[in-house]
């Protein structure tokens, strides 16, 4: 099925959570359902949000300060809104985006301390009321997440190399963005095998989204 309007699902979560894996998996469930979709990710998904994301994901971890980071951030958000998302839902496709806004909040609000009106005034400029249709968080413990992120370390390694405080006050943020908005929410155990965090977030969809 495709109905006239897509959908926009997020995934999101501390470092090491396992959105890359689920997201593929999810996709498999979709078009086996025959809901025509496609796979993003934040920062990055166009063009230019891709030149902005090596900005923000490689160097050293004190190379921007929260504000900073925000704006890119947010740059590359528009950017990739206008080039990719907007267009495929204006198609009828579904988009399953590793990352959005709430990992803005996260990371910079709750992580870094920046304030959170500055944040929505951001968010309201750069995309203004455009939101995901349903968010999955993956949820696990720093320690081990951390661990999963560097037996997989590559070159996109600034934000894994901040300090485990910070992660415990982004896993914090996420847990409390999702208690906020449950509407839109939904939190799912992430230490726990990629089959049964699959059929975890499969349920979810259908449930929240009207799939069978």
């Amino acid at each position: 099925m495709s109905p006239s309007r897509g959908r926009f699902i997020t995934l999101e979560g501390g470092e090491g959570a396992g959105k890359t894996t689920q997201i593929a998996r999810l996709r498999d469930w979709l078009e086996a359902r025959g809901v025509r979709s496609i796979a993003t990710r934040e920062p990055g998904g166009s063009p230019g949000a891709e030149a902005i994301r090596k900005l923000l994901v490689e160097g050293a971890a004190d190379r921007w300060d929260g504000t900073t980071e925000a704006l890119l951030h947010y740059a590359a958000r528009r950017d990739h809104l206008r080039a990719t998302v907007r267009p495929a839902l204006a198609a009828g496709t579904w988009v399953v985006c590793d990352r959005f806004a709430d990992s803005t909040l996260a990371y910079q609000g709750f992580g870094h301390g920046l304030d959170r009106d500055s944040i929505a005034r951001l968010h309201l400029v750069a995309i203004g009321d455009f939101r995901p249709d349903l968010t999955v968080m993956l949820d696990l413990p720093v320690a081990a997440g951390l661990a999963r992120a560097a037996a997989r370390r590559g070159a996109e390694t600034r934000y894994e190399s901040l300090a485990a405080d910070f992660h415990e006050r982004v896993r914090a943020g996420f847990l409390a963005i999702a208690a906020a908005e449950p509407e839109r929410c939904a939190v799912v155990d992430a230490t726990r095998d990629a089959d049964a965090v699959a059929a975890d977030i499969a349920q979810i969809v259908a449930r929240r989204l009207g799939l069978t």
